[in-house]
């Protein structure tokens, strides 16, 4: 009897090694889990119970007995030691002009005056942050927000191009940057030994689930390759990109071997119609052309605007069209209330993206282009934007009957409205409509706000629509509902236990972030940076809609978001939920400046033309020195930096006894 009961415990035994394999390699690997975590668990637990009991029949090679790579749980975090940006958008020759036009603005170039570009092809990969220190890799970590990236320093150990040891004349510290991507050939290949639900979309999403996977021999296994591109923090300056690509060499690490050096607009473009040709022959999928200030000091006298560099910027190459018919036209309410028509289409293969949805735009653009339901469309797609339709192939709805415009909200039926100089049409109960409200939380929880890891859309939509979450400060408390929330389907104890972490991990986070994360209108990341600069801490901000003229003050912040903050932080409920906020999160402001100069923490304001520098440049020095550039005179102005031509703020200036000082002056002081 007891021969028979141990075979039928061996049997199980087995099966439950499989069982537990196979699913975790769906969830880890493929991140396609065919069970619950609570399900998973299950398993987990009969397995260690069997084992308990019968020692004698424990597998060799069962679940407990795995050795090699351990699978990681997640991903850690790591700090980049200088911000990784992200380029901004081009898209014709009028916009490269544009961007020659604002460079020679702001170093004050004549047009006879020479720029040196550096152009290369615009890789469609991932970036990646390698930090080296005394010639040795210590991290990669990806872009993440640009501040902080996920740890992959274990998943590129196999990547070829990427050495762990720099050889000749290294600098003792050293943050290069560049791009991982996976072949056209490797891709093909890797595709066909993977079944058809595991296959990629293409090389970039291949290269991009390959190297986070969290069992690193995957990753190692996988054909990724990298290209060096740029540079971040370093102990040995270098006068050009050009010079630095030099020593990348000497390194044994390469940058592309296609690129060129362009003075004028014109070369640029010839450049790029080459690359554009030449596309077909790259064995690796590239997106555009990235055209860059070739000289390191420009580059650092240009500095930021936002998260975007002034010296450098992606000229995309056109999108891609499709042609496909509309379905139906469906309402949708965001965050701000904006009520977009979106088409639902038969899906298409658009650059490896299944599409199945596209933006109207508003009623202004479905009436203009004649679009109906039943019509064949043409839909684009570049790069991040989403998908939208561009224009009416063919009419196929005979009825020929214009698409009426909502009086009222579609989801929470408040009247609708439109603003005077806009085309777009909103919902007028801007903080309790629902798809407002669950808008507002999604942007709250995203990437570019708090971050919180295994926390997305379709978990905020779940936990809002069963009332776990009502409002932004409700996440801090999920625990109250532990009980509930495991007995959803697809949650288990691990998974509710991750989100937990990620939730707590995210509650340090800069004021600028913080900010950015209420989801304001007209605040985005310039503008959060704007108020985070000025105020320090939230409470000035709540106190400052009191007073007009203090946000009026704000050198670069506009009317429209003046009157948004002030109509936001009036409002009871929300003034009460971010009161709540600054409670349970630890803000920080991360723009508080580490330099000592004799302008940190002044307010500052410009008037006149300056003759060395432009207005822009000299406010571009004074803020990274942590001053504070005001818009206006005031009793709280403590220098009014003077140039030719001075109007009336030098007399209000005189008048309040305000410190004036001249260009030379100034210069003199910053560069203390």
């Amino acid at each position: 009897m007891k021969e028979g009961n141990e075979t039928k415990i061996l049997k199980r035994l087995k099966e439950l090694a499989l069982l537990i394999e196979e699913n975790n390699y769906y969830y880890h690997t493929l991140d396609k889990p065919l069970i619950t975590d609570s399900e998973f668990d299950e398993l987990i637990k009969e397995n260690q119970l069997l084992e308990k009991k019968y020692p004698n029949l424990v597998l060799n090679k069962g679940p407990n007995s795995k050795i090699g790579v351990k699978i990681k749980n997640n991903f850690k975090k790591i700090k980049h030691k200088s911000q990784m940006y992200s380029l901004p958008n081009a898209f014709n020759r009028d916009d490269i002009l544009e961007f020659d036009k604002r460079i020679r603005k702001f170093l004050k170039l004549k047009l006879s005056d020479k720029i040196e570009f550096l152009c290369e092809p615009k890789i469609d990969g991932l970036s990646i942050n390698l930090f080296y220190k005394n010639g040795k890799l210590q991290s990669a970590g990806t872009r993440g927000d640009g501040l902080v990236g996920e740890d992959v320093t274990d998943n590129i150990t196999s990547i070829k191009e990427i050495n762990d040891n720099l050889k000749n004349n290294y600098p003792e510290f050293l943050e290069l940057r560049g791009e991982i991507f996976m072949g056209k050939k490797d891709f093909n290949i890797l595709n066909k030994n993977l079944s058809d639900k595991e296959k990629f979309a293409n090389p970039r999403n291949a290269a991009a689930g390959s190297l986070r996977q969290l069992d690193v021999s995957i990753s190692r296994s996988r054909p990724l390759k990298f290209i060096a591109h740029g540079i971040g923090e370093s102990s040995k300056d270098y006068n050009s990109i050009e010079n630095f690509y030099k020593n990348l060499k000497r390194w044994e690490i390469y940058p592309n071997k296609v690129s060129k050096i362009c003075y004028e607009v014109d070369d640029i473009m010839q450049f790029y119609f080459e690359i554009d040709n030449m596309r077909s022959n790259f064995d690796y999928d590239i997106d555009g052309l990235v055209v860059k200030v070739n000289n390191f000091t420009n580059q650092k006298r240009l500095g930021y605007v936002g998260k975007n560099p002034r010296w450098a910027i992606a000229l995309k190459f056109s999108s891609e069209k499709a042609k496909t018919k509309i379905k139906s036209i469906d309402l949708q309410v965001g965050r701000t209330g904006a009520i977009t028509p979106v088409a639902r289409l038969e899906p298409i293969n658009i650059g490896g993206v299944i599409i199945s949805n596209a933006s109207l735009h508003n009623f202004d653009e479905i009436n203009k282009k004649n679009i109906n339901i039943n019509d064949m469309v043409e839909v684009e797609r570049a790069g991040d934007v989403i998908p939208y339709v561009t224009k009416l192939i063919k009419k196929n709805n005979k009825k020929n009957n214009k698409i009426n415009i909502p009086k009222f909200c579609p989801v929470c039926k408040s009247p609708a409205f439109k603003d005077v100089d806009e085309a777009v049409l909103r919902c007028s109960n801007k903080y309790e409509c629902y798809s407002q409200k669950l808008g507002q939380i999604i942007h709250f929880i995203s990437k570019k706000s708090l971050n919180i890891d295994g926390f997305g859309e379709k978990q905020a939509k779940l936990f809002f629509d069963l009332g776990i979450i009502n409002k932004n400060e409700d996440i801090f408390e999920l625990d109250k509902y532990k009980d509930k929330i495991l007995t959803l389907d697809g949650w288990g104890k691990l998974s509710f236990s991750n989100l937990i972490e990620s939730i707590n991990k995210s509650k340090n986070i800069t004021l600028e972030k913080f900010i950015y994360a209420l989801g304001i209108r007209y605040i985005g990341e310039v503008n959060s940076e704007l108020l985070a600069s000025k105020f320090r801490n939230i409470d000035k901000i709540i106190v400052s809609i009191n007073n007009r003229d203090q946000l009026e003050n704000i050198d670069g912040l506009g009317p429209k978001a003046i009157s948004s903050v002030i109509d936001y932080f009036s409002n009871k409920s929300n003034l009460k939920s971010v009161l709540k906020l600054n409670k349970i999160l630890k803000i920080s402001n991360s723009k508080n400046s580490t330099k000592n100069n004799y302008f940190t923490n002044k307010n500052l304001v410009f008037t006149g033309s300056l003759s060395s520098l432009s207005r822009d440049e000299a406010k571009y020095l004074a803020k990274t020195n942590g001053a504070k550039i005001l818009s206006a005179i005031s009793k709280n102005t403590d220098f009014l930096i003077m140039g030719k031509n001075s109007g009336t703020k030098l007399e209000k200036a005189k008048k309040l006894n305000i410190n004036v000082i001249d260009e030379e002056e100034f210069l003199t002081k910053i560069n203390q």
